[in-house]
């Protein structure tokens, strides 16, 4: 509504500027002129109010101005200013990308008024109006072809800046996703595992607590370390979080030697085997691996049953292959129950790597992750 509104408004003030400067002689056509009779000044009104459907309907708003100032001229009414409606319908048409109309536009405009010079028995004065007119014509359809330029640039920096708000509120949307799988990735690890040493050294103290208060000393110490180890490793993702400096130990591969001797020290044996010489770990690579590792022995702990682990260690140019594998009782419910497996599988893609799991032939179970060494590309 605001556009047919704007152009009727324009229609009616392209009327009342060629009226009053036809009327009040301010300029000539250059070719021999008779007074301004109602023929004309209906030619002139239609030519303008054309105007209104300029931009709903250019082809015909184009080509009735086109034929009004044709007509005009070959009735040699007064003045240039009735050439107005036709050029604002040709600006009209190359500014909506209407290229081929507007040109056309124009031809017949130049076509007809020029043709109406040539038939006429007298030559136009050479200050007169018509003698710009080609050049008026180029740069109407110049002036549209540029405006169309300006506006589509406009619309795609706009599409553009949309695009990136858009984009930017999916990165944030996928960071929080990130962060909140993170964050249960990092506590399902930490507190599984130590829980579950607590749980089984609970079991072994409250047994031997009569008949050997000794070793339930032993394993009373060892829930004390695991609470502590959970309390450290909780308040330091509580700390990235608050995005402050974790208050202890980066998770990583040096901490596999503490891995292996609480796993010891519930009952069990654990073979390590170093393949290679370690090189340069990308940080999250360093973390992910020892999660792996972390959640495979808290797997076997769980549900493996009387077992020993076999934890190896390759490094290899650009890799790190990780493998834990064990002897212990069918490890089905890992595999058809557990959540570890999902979340080791998660931070092994994460890393850039992958994972596989899965019981072993002879028995037991075994986890093998391979990372690229400087993390995801």
């Amino acid at each position: 509504m605001r556009i047919r509104r704007a152009d009727a408004l324009a229609a009616a003030g392209v009327l009342a500027g060629i009226v009053g400067g036809t009327y009040g002689g301010l300029s000539s056509s250059g070719s021999p002129e008779r007074p301004l009779d109602t023929f004309g000044l209906a030619l002139i009104t239609v030519a303008s109010l054309a105007l209104a459907f300029r931009r709903s309907a250019p082809t015909q708003a184009g080509a009735i101005t086109v034929a009004c100032v044709v007509a005009y001229y070959a009735g040699r009414y007064p003045g240039i200013f009735a050439a107005a409606p036709a050029l604002m319908s040709i600006y009209t048409a190359a500014s909506l990308g209407r290229r081929r109309l507007a040109i056309w536009l124009a031809v017949a405009m130049g076509v007809g008024v020029y043709g109406l010079i040539a038939l006429s028995d007298v030559d136009p004065a050479p200050d007169g109006g018509f003698t710009l007119l080609s050049g008026w014509l180029v740069a109407t359809v110049i002036l549209g072809e540029t405006t169309r330029s300006r506006r589509a640039y406009l619309d795609e920096v706009e599409r553009r800046a949309v695009e990136a708000e858009r984009t930017r509120e999916e990165a944030a949307l996928r960071r929080a996703d990130e962060e909140r799988l993170w964050i249960a990735q990092e506590l399902h690890d930490t507190l599984t595992h130590n829980i579950s040493v607590i749980n089984v050294q609970a079991s072994v103290a409250m047994h031997l607590l009569d008949r050997d208060p000794g070793l339930s000393r032993e394993a009373l110490a060892v829930i004390k370390e695991s609470g502590r180890e959970a309390m450290r490793e909780l308040r330091a993702s509580l700390g990235v979080l608050r995005q402050s400096d974790p208050d202890g130990p980066e998770a990583g591969l040096d901490r596999l030697p503490r891995l292996v001797a609480r796993a010891e020290a519930v009952g069990l044996p654990v073979k390590v085997l170093v393949v290679g010489e370690r090189g340069e770990l990308a940080q999250d690579v360093d973390r992910a691996a020892y999660r792996i590792a972390q959640e495979a022995f808290t797997n076997v702990l769980r549900h493996a049953g009387p077992a020993s682990i076999t934890l190896t260690t390759e490094y290899r140019p650009e890799t790190i292959v990780l493998r834990v594998e064990d002897d212990g009782e069918s490890s089905a419910e890992v595999t058809r129950y557990g959540m570890g497996l999902i979340g080791m599988r998660e931070r092994a893609v994460a890393a850039g790597g992958s994972l596989t799991a899965g019981p072993r032939p002879q028995g037991g179970f075994a986890v093998r992750a391979e990372l690229p060494l400087a993390g995801r590309p």
